[in-house]
């Protein structure tokens, strides 16, 4: 199998035309093409840079020419989970009609769309990507040749994968920004490049205040990390 991470400028995608006029994002958390209809369903989660960003996004998403249904589900501070029905973009065309399917969630921001795609050959992978090319601009950010065990192991392993994106959801944002400036100032090399003195002065809080935010992101990730280890043996 062929797969294909690509950063995709569609003309005629409502998500990506409203990223380009206001500061929103959009994250999929479902789809479902109807091929009857030649409609793409999609449970979207949006994020914006603050309420009004947010409410100016979805009234030009909704009133945008090719959504043909759309509903709030939901709506907190400047993010909101929507339900959207749009009809099939060109390059949606493209991707299908040279039997290319969809691998992984759609990320959009800023005017473009990170699209993960795959292809049972090369020949088809590239088929599509030269009729892409008509009607679209396009990046390939990462084209990677899949074989049959390796497609297994993954498969396999999906369970394991999600345990560790849990994990991470899991940290609070204290946590997650005090492991993240752990790792990069070198608190975990040996020797240390940094002390608990130098993270409680980053932060602005006691040593022994740093100390416990450490520690408790260290402990969540790495029960998280057994558990994974636990289900690959």
């Amino acid at each position: 199998m062929i797969e294909l991470s690509m950063d995709v400028e569609q003309y005629d995608c409502p998500f990506i035309d409203t990223t380009a006029d206001h500061g929103v994002s959009f994250s999929a958390v479902h789809w479902d093409f109807d091929r009857r209809t030649r409609e793409l369903e999609t449970r979207m989660v949006v994020e914006a840079t603050d309420r009004e960003a947010l409410g100016n996004g979805l009234s030009t998403l909704r009133d945008h020419g090719n959504m043909n249904d759309y509903s709030l589900v939901a709506r907190r501070d400047n993010v909101a989970q929507i339900k959207t029905v749009i009809a099939e973009t060109d390059a949606m065309g493209t991707i299908r009609a040279n039997d290319g399917f969809i691998t992984g969630p759609f990320y959009i921001e800023d005017g473009s769309e990170v699209w993960h795609v795959g292809f049972d050959t090369g020949d088809r992978a590239d088929l599509a990507l030269s009729e892409l090319d008509r009607n679209n601009e396009y990046d390939v950010v990462e084209r990677t040749d899949t074989s049959l065990p390796e497609m297994n192991s993954l498969v396999q392993n999906a369970g394991a994968a999600m345990t560790l994106i849990e994990g991470c959801q899991d940290l609070s944002e204290t946590e997650r920004e005090t492991l993240e400036a752990a790792v990069s100032s070198g608190y975990f090399e040996t020797p240390r490049n940094a002390t608990l003195g130098h993270l409680a002065d980053e932060f602005d809080v006691s040593k022994p205040a740093v100390s416990k935010n450490l520690r408790r992101g260290q402990r969540k990730m790495i029960q998280r990390v057994i558990d994974v280890l636990n289900d690959i043996e």
